[in-house]
C-alpha cells in the first residue's frame, strides 16, 4: 500500500465562503498515481469545514442563511467563547454542523462520486490563511 500526503492553502477574504476544491483533490490523486483506495480530505482549522455536495449557487445561498439562522454571528455578546477576545464562536458552531472532512473512495484512479457530488471548503471565520489536508492510501 502507498500514501500521498499535500496540503491545500485558501484564504477567503470574506468572513464565509464556500470553494469547490474537486479540481485540486483530483489533481492530487492524479499525482500520487493511486488508482484502488481512499482519499480523506479534512480542514486543519477549527472554523473551517470540507463537505459534499452540489455546485449550484442557490443551494450554497440557502446554506449561508441557514447557517446564520443557527448560529448567528452577531451579536457576539451573546457566546461565552467571544468573553475571551474572540468574535468567532458562530464559525466553531457552523463548522460543527458541517463537517470537518469527507473520506471518498477511488476506484480505477478517479474519485468515485455519486450524481452531482462535489467537494467543498467552507470558510466561517476568513481573512487568514488555512490549510486542509489531502491524504490518499492504496495501490
Amino acid at each position: 500500500m502507498r500514501s500521498y500526503r499535500k496540503e491545500l492553502w485558501f484564504n477567503i477574504p470574506s468572513r464565509r465562503g464556500f470553494v469547490n476544491m474537486t479540481s485540486q483533490v483530483e489533481q492530487c490523486l492524479r499525482e500520487s498515481g493511486i488508482k484502488e483506495g481512499l482519499v480523506l480530505v479534512n480542514a486543519m482549522h477549527i472554523t473551517a469545514s470540507v463537505f459534499i455536495n452540489d455546485d449550484e449557487g442557490g443551494l450554497h445561498h440557502d446554506y449561508e442563511k441557514w447557517l446564520e439562522k443557527l448560529a448567528p454571528h452577531e451579536p457576539i455578546s451573546q457566546y461565552r467563547h467571544n468573553d475571551t477576545g474572540e468574535d468567532n464562536a458562530d464559525a466553531h458552531m457552523k463548522r460543527q454542523v458541517m463537517g470537518r472532512e469527507v473520506v471518498v473512495a477511488i476506484t480505477d484512479g478517479r474519485l468515485d462520486f455519486g450524481p452531482w457530488e462535489q467537494i467543498f471548503y467552507g470558510e466561517f471565520d476568513g481573512g487568514r490563511r488555512k490549510r486542509v489536508l489531502v491524504k490518499i492510501i492504496g495501490e
